[in-house]
């Protein structure tokens, strides 16, 4: 099922992603470092649990999972959120709930590329990703 997601993904492109930060209530500092930040996503699949990686030269994170388990996360810029992951149509879908707010990171694969769009309200970041 998450099959088409294992593998080590490039970031090509960010769009929104301030916005998106802000909305999400990433101070500036972090914010200046998140848009400069171009992180390489390695998703891997083993019995069941499911691990993504992000990686670049400001930070490294890394959430495991099994679809549908809630889990706690601390997130790339320290919120600790309930998250859990679905698959939806073939999005993997991640939803962190903190503070009574909510999130949505969806991401599926659109002419061999990853693209995650990252949704707090009404605001929307792109961020695309092809496999090296």
């Amino acid at each position: 099922m998450v099959d088409q997601f294992v593998g080590t993904w490039k970031m090509v492109t960010s769009e929104n992603f301030d916005e998106y930060m802000k909305a999400i209530g990433v101070g500036f500092a972090t914010r200046q470092v998140g848009n400069r930040t171009k992180p390489n996503l390695v998703v891997t699949s083993e019995d069941g649990t499911v691990c993504l990686k992000s990686q670049s030269t400001f930070k490294t994170t890394e959430i495991k999972f099994k679809l549908n388990e809630p889990f706690e996360e601390t997130t790339a810029d320290d919120r600790k959120t309930t998250t859990v992951v679905t698959m939806d149509n073939g999005k993997l879908v991640q939803k962190q709930t903190w503070e009574g707010k909510d999130t949505f990171i969806e991401r599926e694969i659109e002419d061999g590329k990853l693209v995650a769009k990252c949704k707090m309200g009404d605001v929307v970041a792109v961020r695309t990703y092809v496999k090296e």
